[in-house]
């Protein structure tokens, strides 16, 4: 998904002159033959975050439509207060762009764990909220969104669903239907895949989102009736639902507590009960 923001953003370019990369010293060797060609419009800063996100307003001011793009928890958790003010209070359009959500960098422990950036990001009054779990899903929602006049946020992730789902900004998708079923399950982003296949032989819906806000809540209310669970390696999805839906939510997801385990994406959404196996015990829970 790194690669596709690359060609995405080269192909906005080559038609904008007045998009400019900012990056926090990440993915820059990716980006070289965009440096080559457009040397005056990407500025690796370094790992300086909130100078990334006060540059982007400014240059918002100015005319351009900064995309700024580094690690996860450094941008979201410790830049808040930029994000906040620089961009949002000053209803700055600019996109900020990350990687290494939820446990994406699972082997470097809670320093580069972040599930708490697209509900930090879904919280400040203006901010559209996007979590593509696929390629064809990043390069529309971006596409869609850099230069709409609003700060967007959009997670870069590790993996993906394996799915080719219908994108449209702002909208969700009916993944799987079961008439008569009383149980609908929620998720987001690239989970989707052990979602799917841990529903696939249960009598549930399955709904999607990728983008978390605005939320899709005309969706939503169609599935009223029944009880709706999330699940979500993040948080974000669970809020946003239980803030524009008319039936209060369950979730499975994360417990409070820090996440200690160390290994690999797949290990720890293991030890979470979020791999294929875990998701479906909790749901015949429910059944």
């Amino acid at each position: 998904m790194r690669r596709q923001f690359k060609d995405t953003v080269s192909k906005i370019a080559e038609g904008d002159d007045r998009l400019v990369l900012l990056f926090g010293d990440i993915s820059v060797y990716l980006f070289n033959d965009f440096h080559e060609i457009y040397p005056d419009r990407l500025f690796n800063l370094g790992i300086c975050e909130n100078t990334l996100i006060s540059m982007a307003a400014g240059m918002s001011a100015a005319g351009f439509h900064p995309v700024v793009h580094t690690i996860t928890p450094f941008v979201t958790e410790r830049s808040y207060e930029q994000v906040k003010l620089d961009l949002c209070y000053n209803r700055f359009g600019s996109t900020i762009v990350t990687c290494g959500g939820s446990f994406d960098y699972a082997w470097d422990g809670a320093t580069h764990h972040c599930y708490t950036d697209l509900e930090l990001m879904r919280m400040l009054p203006g901010m559209e909220v996007m979590q593509p779990g696929s390629k064809k899903e990043f390069d529309v929602l971006l596409s869609r969104c850099y230069n709409n006049g609003h700060p967007s946020y959009l997670r870069i992730a590790a993996d993906e669903h394996g799915m080719d789902l219908p994108v449209e900004f702002g909208k969700g998708v009916i993944v799987k239907e079961t008439p008569g079923t009383n149980l609908t399950v929620a998720t987001a982003g690239p989970l989707l895949g052990n979602v799917l296949s841990a529903c696939r032989d249960l009598p549930v819906n399955v709904l999607y989102f990728h983008t978390l806000k605005p939320m899709d809540s005309a969706l939503l209310e169609r599935f009223a009736e029944t009880r709706i669970l999330v699940v979500h390696d993040a948080f974000g999805l669970f809020e946003g639902i239980n803030a524009c839906c008319s039936v209060k939510a369950l979730y499975h997801g994360l417990p409070d507590a820090f996440c200690g385990y160390y290994g690999t994406l797949q290990d720890i959404r293991k030890q979470l009960g979020l791999d294929p196996e875990g998701i479906k015990s909790w749901i015949r829970e429910l059944l």
